[in-house]
């Protein structure tokens, strides 16, 4: 079936749905990594955009239940070169395309992803329409310039969770009702377990996976839980997951994020580094292209090593920005020298740009969720 990509700059791709009829707007980015589309796919951190693979051929190992990071897709469409057809894989259970369209997301191929890569590189990440019904580039151009633009848009509240839940096992399990029982009485495990509250900014499956594998019991949390309650829970560490779009309209998690500051261990990941910028006082900025795939060379700078990284995000801590009074920067990226990682001078809180976690990517940084429950260890 025809389709049409329209940028909101005018220029067009011609493209096929592999998916049946539809339509999807939103903010066009490029992912690097070769393979973990459904993973890619599942990522709250991508709601509100259009996910182009730069990898040309997509699809052939199809889709399982296993490797999914999040209830449901979260992508708007999937752009790809070449959808195989006839997948091959022991563990798979459905096709690409039967999994996207069952859920009502557009799937496009036999798209020239390279020249729409070399165009968004050149040009900055920017709005997109795609249609299989609106074929008139004038037409979905207008539509892609008339959707919300990424910077000071909320998406955090259209992915976090409204309840509370535990992650238990490697799976999610129904939480308590802090209303009727906001104490410390809701943790549940005996014995040494580090007890953490996460906030779900749309944390990934992945991440909760590596923080239980340390040794974690896991209450997730909505993001727009206030910072007493927080407390009443006596937690022996604090979480900040990733999540989607511009970090500065999240006003109430940088206020809650910001009393906070040295009650307990703090770990941030992704949207949670640049929510805590903000809390510490920096600023945050968007990215030209932003940094999605997996292969991000990031520079501890104590020890000079080397990591390749995960990451999916659009926005970056003003390196600038930040009191170096209150914050040391601990990790940049060598390819744009972009914010990486950084520590607090005072208090036991760190955060990273990158996914430790990966799921896509390597698993060069996974230390750094021993590094978390060491810090709440000696804080105890």
């Amino acid at each position: 079936m025809k389709a049409l990509l329209a940028l909101e700059d005018g220029r067009t791709f011609g493209c096929r749905s592999f998916t049946g009829p539809g339509e999807a707007s939103g903010e066009v980015v490029f992912n690097t990594s070769m393979t973990g589309y459904q993973e890619i796919l599942t990522d709250p951190s991508y709601r509100g955009q259009l996910v182009a693979m730069t990898y040309p051929l997509i699809g052939n190992y199809g889709v399982n239940p296993e490797d999914v990071e999040s209830a449901g897709i979260q992508a708007e469409a999937f752009i790809i070169r070449e959808y195989q057809a006839h997948p091959s894989n022991h563990r798979m259970t459905a096709s690409l395309a039967d999994y996207l369209s069952a859920r009502g997301k557009l799937g496009v191929d036999q798209l020239d992803t390279r020249a729409l890569t070399r165009h968004i590189r050149k040009a900055g990440a920017m709005r997109a329409c795609i249609s299989t019904s609106d074929l008139d580039p004038v037409s979905l151009a207008e539509k892609a310039e008339s959707i919300p633009a990424m910077v000071g848009l909320d998406l955090v509240s259209t992915v976090s969770s409204r309840a509370p839940w535990y992650w238990k096992d490697g799976r999610p399990a129904p939480g308590p009702n802090l209303y009727e029982n906001p104490g410390p009485s809701v943790w549940k495990q005996a014995g040494g377990a580090f007890r953490v509250a996460a906030f779900d900014f749309g944390t990934k499956y992945n991440i909760l996976r590596c923080l239980e594998a340390a040794g974690c019991e896991i209450l997730v949390l909505p993001a727009a839980t206030d910072a007493e309650t927080v407390r009443q829970l006596a937690p022996d560490g604090i979480f900040l997951s990733n999540g989607p779009g511009d970090p500065e309209p999240v006003g109430y998690a940088v206020e809650t994020i910001r009393k906070l500051i040295g009650f307990r261990p703090v770990f941030g990941i992704c949207l949670g580094i640049q929510l805590l910028g903000l809390a510490l006082g920096g600023r945050t900025y968007k990215l030209k292209f932003g940094h999605h795939g997996g292969n991000q060379p990031v520079q501890d700078l104590e020890t000079k090593k080397v990591a390749i990284t995960a990451q999916n995000h659009g926005f970056a801590v003003d390196v600038d920005s930040l009191d170096a009074r209150k914050a040391e920067i601990t990790h940049m990226n060598l390819n744009d020298d972009t914010v990486e990682g950084f520590r607090h001078l005072e208090y036991p809180l760190f955060a990273v740009q990158y996914h430790p976690e990966a799921a896509p990517g390597p698993n060069d940084a996974t230390y750094l969720f021993k590094e978390f429950t060491k810090q709440m260890n000696d804080f105890r």
